[in-house]
């Protein structure tokens, strides 16, 4: 099964200004993905393409090594760790060589520590930013939102993940199957593991019922994959659809990672945006809770930022209403939530009731998804090894009306150089609000400076936008606004009165109109693409002046 014919990739070099992407997708090693990877890259050869191999692993298969015969292959790069000197490939080598195509095994590697970059996916993303084409490989188990449900399923904890986004931005997939058993015949042929690894192999990760775990979750991601590249497609008239979906975080919640990968799935299969919403509570203040929880929630927002959600953090005592507000601000139709913490019997006496059940009585339109995000060790022995899917309690309330067509609209069409401003030196939040407000403003003669500033300042105090790391989304709807407007900061050295992981450096403004909340929703949606792909971020580091910032949106607009 493929999401593209063979030939097409072949059509998509020959016109291709930025660098296209093919994998060849998999659910367990020695299906063939790598075979097929390098009789594509012959037959590109054949056809007067050129190609080099940047890396190939053949674990020793002779079929596989016979395949490299006549093929460039560029000799790796070796790093010393811990004593010992390991291999690695040579990005930089492949950067000066600069071949249209660049064969590259095993998307998912972890490299080794002092390379220049921490994941395999990164380099080729180098790759691919300066106009070279990459084939790759990878299985389905290595991607972020399957790991609680592989882990249940088969047994494994997978160490070597990537973000579901780099799936999403492939170009083509291709899915190398093979049933179970002719894949187990190989193995005792010895076509995949050495003859005193066969053995184990059988007993542990070879068993049929994880193959067929593992072989029905790369069909059903191919499944989305193509019904996410139909949406992408149609309709062109850019209709925003209610049932955005969010996320409710905490910092004492255990097992939140198992939410974020549900959201994520869920909105991928929706093909709808979504948000990780953490409501700190004054109990949960940085000067009250401890540097190991500290620590858990930055991973956990980290991890959010990842697989794909627009990260928001609320200041507030009343976890339920400040979740309620978001979700209508943001038309949000599904809220996903973890198990609510125990509530004694007295408690209960008194009136007191959990999150989950304040939000189930008084949300009106939303589907509320609540999973079993209890510790592992509580969960029955009869649960289901997709139990991340299974023990969900699920409440549809009522339908949301349809939303309202907006034109559809990119980022070069909202902005221009007189919206953009840049900071050589450490600037405070205010200072950025002010400034932004004021470029936006310059593009609305009937707008009002400072009743603008104040909206968007009063929109902060609710919940800093200021969280995600390294991008901040301030925005507003103002009353009487005739059409969006935007501004786009970028700061060199950060914001100097806001603590993340990550120095915010870019800070993209939006005002809307506040009689169409849908403007607002596609305002964020079409930053958070743009300022979550990690090409679009390299052309910035590039430019020192509004206009060159402009000309690299502008080309990122016309290359997507």
């Amino acid at each position: 099964m493929t999401t593209e014919r063979a030939d097409d990739f072949l059509r998509m070099i020959r016109r291709s200004q930025r660098g296209r992407l093919k994998v060849y997708l998999g659910y367990a090693a020695g299906v063939g993905k790598t075979y097929q990877m390098l009789q594509e890259a012959r037959r590109l050869k054949q056809e007067g393409v050129d190609v080099v191999v940047g890396l190939v692993e053949t674990h020793g298969r002779a079929e596989t090594a016979n395949l490299l015969e006549g093929l460039e292959v560029i000799p790796r790069f070796l790093q010393q760790h811990r004593g010992i000197i390991l291999e690695e490939m040579d990005v930089d080598t492949i950067l000066r060589r600069k071949p249209q195509v660049a064969i590259v095994d095993e998307l998912a590697h972890s490299n080794v520590p002092g390379s220049r970059n921490a994941k395999r996916y990164e380099d080729v993303q180098d790759l691919l930013a300066v106009g070279i084409h990459v084939i790759t490989t990878m299985n389905v188990q290595h991607l972020e939102s399957l790991y609680d449900v592989v882990e249940r399923a088969v047994r494994v904890k997978v160490r070597e993940r990537l973000p579901d986004s780099v799936l999403a931005e492939a170009d083509q997939i291709v899915n190398v199957d093979l049933t179970p058993e002719d894949l187990q015949e190989r193995l005792r042929e010895g076509k995949i593991y050495p003859a005193e690894r066969i053995s184990t192999a059988f007993g542990n990760f070879f068993q049929t019922p994880n193959l067929e775990n593992l072989r029905e979750l790369t069909l059903r991601e191919m499944a989305a994959q193509i019904d996410l590249r139909r949406h992408e497609t149609m309709p062109e008239d850019g209709a925003i659809v209610p049932d955005q979906v969010m996320v409710c975080l905490s910092s004492g919640g255990p097992n939140s990672e198992i939410l974020l990968r549900y959201a994520s799935r869920l909105a991928g299969k929706l093909n709808r945006n979504w948000y990780a919403v953490y409501v700190q509570t004054p109990a949960e203040e940085a000067t009250v809770i401890d540097s190991k929880t500290q620590r858990l929630l930055s991973g956990v927002l980290t991890l959010a930022k990842e697989l794909g959600a627009m990260v928001f953090t609320y200041k507030g005592g009343d976890v339920a209403d400040t979740i309620l507000r978001f979700a209508r601000e943001y038309q949000v139709g599904h809220i996903v939530t973890g198990s609510p913490a125990r509530i004694s019997f007295w408690q209960k006496i008194r009136g007191k009731k959990s999150v989950p059940e304040i939000i189930m009585e008084q949300a009106r339109g939303v589907t509320i998804v609540v999973l079993d995000t209890r510790p592992y060790e509580t969960v029955t022995a009869k649960s289901s090894p997709f139990i991340a899917e299974e023990t969900q309690g699920e409440v549809k309330i009522s339908s949301r009306p349809p939303a309202a067509q907006v034109q559809s609209i990119t980022m070069s069409s909202l902005i221009d150089e007189t919206m953009i401003v840049l900071w050589e030196k450490p600037v405070d939040t205010a200072e950025v609000l002010k400034e932004l407000v004021k470029s936006a403003c310059k593009n609305d003669p009937a707008g009002d400076f400072t009743a603008t500033l104040a909206a968007v300042r009063e929109r902060e105090d609710q919940g800093s936008t200021f969280y995600s790391e390294g991008v901040a989304f301030p925005h507003a709807r103002i009353t009487g606004l005739t059409k969006p407007l935007v501004a786009l900061g970028l700061t060199r050295m950060g914001v100097s009165d806001v603590a993340t992981e990550k120095p915010i450096k870019y800070v993209f403004l939006s005002l809307s109109p506040m009689e169409t909340p849908e403007v607002q929703l596609q305002l964020l949606a079409v930053a958070a693409r743009t300022f979550q792909n990690r090409y679009f971020l390299k052309s910035m580091e590039l430019v020192d002046s509004p206009q060159q910032v402009y000309a690299a949106i502008k080309e990122w607009d016309q290359s997507v």
